[in-house]
């Protein structure tokens, strides 16, 4: 408690340009982890100001056992979320949780995030639609407000959506299928070996696509609403950045609309994106057609996580009937 205590010290001092004293500190566990360490602080100044925080421990030996075995060590680098909110999220003000500072000390595995404890409800949970596409437009901002921006030193540790990288992801699947290490029944291994001989051109064609700066995760779980009974005038707060990512915005998109939807509904959403955006698209079907190659490689990316790893309750999904059936649309 005393290191977490002088951490806080400093992070206060810093933040208010004056030294700062912690009076006292709640500590509970978050019911929400899902792979890092997660822990609510409910601080307390000597000024008497409070604050709610949360505590992300993003050190490798901070991860969960069924995380640490599962997670591909290609996607690791603990300083991706810090460096995310420190160089643009904090600047930019688009409604993310507030950050207020880090703890880097590689040679303990120590990396410490504080942002703010956003209270609101995670937008799966909301069955409002216009909350949703409210969820939507806020994304197709974000994407807007990075297209082109200088990401500085956040550059050299976002995940960088390639050819090389969509493709990985298919040969990775493949592998788990022929080594066995997978329970899928005779009809779906027949059905990934139809998909993967019509990969190539999946990936040449997701490879063409302009990039931004993206969440990389924007499910719907990863999504909090605070004030949601607003509807349009909600604030709109993604957390998790852990895998951010220089990538076409599509990829959150897909994300946000891939799972238990009705085409009508999925497309009312991407074209909530699609009247927000300030960028230049293509005309509604074809953008349409597009959020189609990238559902499909979200499909394949989360059949080729890892065979031993079961996802949360609210990813578990038939991944495989995603992908055929973005396949089907495509025309393959």
């Amino acid at each position: 408690m005393s290191e977490l205590r002088n951490e806080l010290e400093r992070i206060f001092s810093e933040r208010e340009g004056e030294p700062a004293s912690v009076a006292t500190i709640a500590e509970n566990p978050c019911a929400y982890r899902t792979s890092h360490e997660l822990e609510e602080l409910d601080v307390r100044l000597g000024d008497g100001t409070e604050h709610r925080l949360m505590l992300k421990s993003l050190g490798r030996s901070a991860l969960s056992s069924e995380a640490r075995a599962a997670k591909p060590a290609f996607l690791y680098d603990p300083l991706r979320e810090i460096e995310t909110y420190r160089v643009l999220l904090a600047p930019a003000a688009l409604g993310t949780p507030a950050f207020y500072g880090a703890t880097v000390e590689p040679s303990r595995d120590r990396y410490w995030l504080f942002i703010e404890n956003v209270q609101g409800d995670v937008l799966w949970q909301i069955g409002e639609p216009e909350v949703w596409q409210q969820a939507a437009r806020w994304l197709a901002g974000m994407h807007d407000r990075f297209e082109g921006a200088d990401l500085g030193p956040l550059s050299e540790h976002l995940v960088r959506y390639d050819a090389r990288f969509y493709g990985l992801w298919m040969e990775r699947l493949l592998g788990f299928v022929r080594g066995g290490e997978t329970a899928l029944t005779a009809e779906a291994r027949e059905q990934i070996e139809w998909l993967a001989k019509r990969y190539d051109e999946i990936v040449e064609r997701l490879a063409g696509y302009p990039a931004t700066f993206v969440h990389g995760e924007f499910y719907p779980s990863n999504v909090l609403i605070q004030n949601a009974a607003a509807g349009t005038g909600c604030r709109v707060a993604p957390i998790d950045w852990e895998l951010a990512a220089f990538a076409p915005g599509l990829i959150d998109l897909a994300a946000l609309t891939i799972g238990k939807w009705t085409e009508k509904e999925r497309n009312a959403l991407a074209l909530a994106y699609l009247e927000a955006s300030e960028r230049e698209h293509t005309n509604a079907e074809q953008f349409l057609t597009s959020l189609e190659l990238f559902r499909l490689h979200l499909a394949v990316q989360w059949l080729a996580w890892d065979p031993s790893w079961a996802p949360p309750d609210e990813h578990r999904h038939d991944w495989l009937g995603e992908a055929l059936a973005a396949a089907d649309n495509l025309g393959l």
